[in-house]
């Protein structure tokens, strides 16, 4: 979105001179967004370090995530996420899945040495952000790629990984996850219990996005450092989803010192336009069913484009993200939330106003309108994460 332009998005006007503020301040401050699947992204399109496909994170029209567009909404520490899916845990060959995706991350640093840079700590970070530079710290989404051997922790940290979301969407070795009905550890596991104490010594933040309620409260009790939730929302508007996190856990998390990184999908921050968009396609598919065809059926594609335009995919919008902010700020105080987009992991469920890298200023732009003071947005932005980034370091020189 450009200046004088005015989206769909009710509340979004960028003639408003709040609005150029929000995006001045969105220049002006390290902007750091906690969960960034372009890895994924690349992986599903089997990139590979060439010439030519080195382009792809510089700029393209697809996907989420791009160089230029990241530059014009003014982001400048997306934390990349070393996705390892769940099926390792039980295949084998997770660590060696990951360490290939930090290769390619690292690939694009070495291409481009002119436009990204490491950032192993705060500093690092601080430092980039002065040359104009935009880090890529990563994230180990699912510890499923530490397999069952403590050193490899270790590993990781010196390949860069500065927080692993414990599990993914099957509970792991390590403990239980919030999209799994089987409970095996009922928490954390006796080997979870010592990664969460190994990742506290060396200075790896422990995510507790994905996981369930009761590991929640079990990573609390063994962790001496604060935690972080990369890229969750509150259940509030979500009653009843695990993957969201409660307000009795918000208040733990914000005693425990952490943040809460919000997601901005939809299905994230809406339960009734993701309820909507369930009951359409269950509809759809009935429809289809009656013809003896699927979704994934070319000679269904008709059918599909009918129905789609009578009932069109509903998405959230950037005030149901600035309400969550609000929310947690409401509950807990300013200190405890940041940003966790899920940019390209969570498909085409983004909210109007916020479909990609380039419009995080529209977000600070209703924060401001909320009454949000610049030292209330720089904490959102990026302070509140460098606070507990920066205590995991401390606590790991001790």
């Amino acid at each position: 979105m450009t200046p004088g332009m005015v989206s769909s998005q009710s509340g979004i006007d960028t003639k408003d001179p709040l609005w150029l503020k929000a995006d001045e301040l969105a220049h002006r401050f390290i902007l750091l967004d906690g969960h960034v699947d372009l890895p994924y992204r690349m992986g599903v399109k089997n990139f590979r370090p060439t010439k030519e496909l080195l382009g792809i994170p510089i700029s393209s029209d697809k996907g989420d995530f791009d160089y230029e567009r990241a530059r014009i909404g003014g982001l400048n520490v997306p934390f990349m996420a070393v996705y390892v899916p769940a099926e390792f845990q039980k295949e084998g060959g997770g660590k060696a899945f990951a360490d290939q995706t930090i290769d390619m991350i690292e690939s694009i640093m070495a291409a481009h040495p002119d436009k990204f840079a490491k950032a192993p700590t705060v500093q690092s970070v601080r430092d980039n952000f002065a040359k104009g530079l935009m880090s890529l710290p990563m994230g180990m989404e699912n510890g499923a790629g530490i397999e069952d051997d403590l050193t490899n922790l270790l590993h990781f940290h010196q390949r860069g990984i500065r927080y692993i979301t414990l599990t993914h969407s099957k509970d792991n070795l390590i403990c239980d996850s919030s999209y799994d009905d089987a409970h095996t550890w009922n928490g954390l596991s006796p080997f979870g219990e010592k990664v969460v104490a190994e990742m506290n010594r060396i200075g790896i933040m422990v995510d507790i996005s994905h996981v369930s309620d009761s590991t929640f409260y079990d990573v609390l009790k063994i962790s001496t450092a604060p935690v972080i939730a990369s890229h969750s929302s509150c259940r509030t508007f979500t009653p009843g989803w695990e993957r969201n996190m409660n307000d009795e856990m918000i208040k733990a998390l914000a005693q425990h010192n952490g943040v809460i990184q919000i997601n901005f999908g939809s299905m994230f921050l809406d339960r009734t336009v993701d309820k909507a968009n369930r009951e359409n396609r269950k509809k759809l598919e009935a429809l289809l069913e009656k013809k003896g065809l699927t979704m994934q059926d070319a000679k269904a594609k008709g059918d599909i484009d009918t129905f789609q335009k009578k009932s069109p995919t509903l998405f959230s919008d950037v005030e149901m993200v600035a309400k969550h902010v609000d929310h947690v700020v409401q509950l807990v105080g300013i200190d405890h939330v940041g940003i966790g987009s899920d940019f390209d992991g969570v498909g085409d469920n983004l909210p109007t106003g916020l479909k990609d890298v380039s419009q995080y200023p529209n977000l600070i732009y209703l924060l401001l309108k909320k009454g949000y003071s610049e030292q209330d947005i720089e904490k959102i932005c990026s302070g509140n994460v460098l606070r507990v980034w920066s205590e995991v370091e401390r606590i790991a020189t001790q």
